[in-house]
């Protein structure tokens, strides 16, 4: 008796090896390129918010590696970008942000599938100052500033009911309308990148992908990658 395929019943439409679309959309030319990254991240990132295809275009992938080697990902929300780099908020007691203590090197990847794009970041974490992060913690809803407070993220917790109730005491402490006070254990890391890649999904796999590298000049050089 021979043992049975225990995919012979499944679904088609569940086999990741049969899954595959073809981007029949136009490419991206050096010459058509901004002249540095983040100009270029702009362009990028107006289309994907204003075309609307992509839900949370400021969500990103960032991926860190602690001090042996080992990695993680998560995705997180971008709330700030300029010349100087991309910037997420998060509990400096979290894994991640143990982890670029650790090891500063870090990676983003902005996922826009929608439009047949990614954006691939590499670079060096540092964290904001407090005049800043405090000036966006203020901007952040009152239930995000408690969720703040409430929550030591990434540590092991009992149950639901005990994260709910930690809300619920800085709820009565801090009322709707009264400043919460900004975290010591809260901040942003600012990502200061030295390469960037604008990935473009073409038909038959043969994607453009043209990356921006750091010179030690403060230039950028363009490079296309093979798909």
């Amino acid at each position: 008796m021979t043992d049975r395929d225990p995919t012979a019943d499944r679904d088609p439409r569940l086999d990741p090896a049969a899954m595959r679309k073809q981007y029949r959309v136009a490419g991206i030319d050096e010459n058509d390129l901004a002249a540095d990254p983040m100009t270029q991240f702009g362009r990028w990132f107006e289309e994907a918010v204003v075309q609307e295809l992509v839900y949370e275009p400021n969500a990103m992938v960032v991926s860190t590696a602690d001090a042996e080697g080992r990695p993680s990902s998560r995705t997180v929300l971008m709330k700030h970008y300029d010349d100087q780099g991309f910037v997420f908020y998060t509990n400096y007691d979290s894994r991640k942000a143990r982890e670029l203590g650790a090891n500063p090197y870090v990676s983003l990847l902005f996922p826009w599938h929608p439009m047949a794009r990614q954006v691939l970041v590499t670079g060096t974490a540092r964290r904001t100052g407090r005049d800043e992060t405090a000036a966006y913690f203020r901007t952040r809803p009152h239930g995000s500033q408690l969720g703040a407070w409430a929550s030591t993220q990434s540590t092991v917790i009992p149950s639901r009911a005990e994260l709910e109730s930690s809300y619920e005491e800085l709820s009565a402490r801090y009322p709707e309308g009264e400043q919460v006070p900004v975290p010591p254990h809260w901040g942003g890391f600012r990502i200061a990148p030295q390469t960037v890649e604008f990935w473009q999904g073409r038909e038959n796999r043969l994607h453009d992908r043209l990356r921006y590298v750091a010179e030690p000049d403060g230039t950028w050089r363009v490079e296309r990658l093979s798909p």
